[in-house]
């Protein structure tokens, strides 16, 4: 994000700078209070729950942490930097937010692979493509975002706008929890996944950081 700001990708680069701050503090934050022992948002709550358990696949992971960065974060961040009717000048910029971080999936996917010989398995079960899997859509979210955003963006009363993020965050769990916990016969194509897959976190994740946005 800093990268394509830089470039002049966005129509506001100083608010962008702002904006990314205030984004990667909703995940930083969280993350150093559940290592901490304090409370966490419950959408951070199931996505860092499940980091300890070995019966999740890495694609697992990487939606949780997802779900509640955008469904969640995303929503707050572009709220905060852009309250009221100011939240309206920020639309485009924010779709091109998710346009990058769309771009990333299909390279993301491809590096996954390298650590998960059986990970098509999960899609041919589920029927899904590769925008949509274990009932996770990254236009979906993107949208769901958007629209928690503007109402967030709108209220001006403290309590109200507190009632609000605890309500978004109760919805996001329940979706981080249907992603952990699939059901049924995809339920069943990710145990045999997780059976395969390589449990070298540090590799794993040295991969993913050296995942790069496609030529423009």
């Amino acid at each position: 994000m800093r990268d394509q700001t830089a470039s002049g990708r966005f129509d506001d680069a100083e608010r962008m700078g702002r904006f990314v701050t205030r984004f990667a503090a909703r995940y930083t934050c969280p993350l150093d209070a559940w290592l901490g022992g304090r409370p966490v948002p419950r959408s951070w709550r199931v996505a860092n729950g499940a980091a300890g358990r070995g019966d999740k696949v890495i694609l697992q992971h990487l939606l949780l942490g997802i779900n509640a960065h955008i469904n969640l974060d995303l929503a707050v961040a572009a709220a905060e930097v852009c309250p009221g009717a100011e939240i309206v000048t920020l639309h485009d910029d924010f779709m091109r937010i998710n346009a990058v971080l769309g771009s990333l999936m299909p390279r993301v996917r491809t590096c996954i692979g390298r650590f998960s010989p059986l990970l098509d398995v999960i899609d041919r079960v589920g029927g899904a493509d590769d925008d949509e899997v274990l009932n996770f859509s990254i236009n979906v979210a993107r949208d769901e975002a958007w629209s928690a955003a503007r109402s967030l963006a709108s209220i001006d009363d403290d309590l109200r706008r507190a009632e609000f993020f605890d309500s978004l965050d109760r919805r996001v769990a329940v979706l981080g929890k249907v992603v952990a916990n699939p059901g049924g016969l995809l339920q069943r194509a990710v145990d045999v996944v997780a059976a395969t897959e390589s449990d070298n976190v540090v590799k794993v994740i040295d991969a993913l950081g050296r995942v790069t946005l496609p030529p423009p």
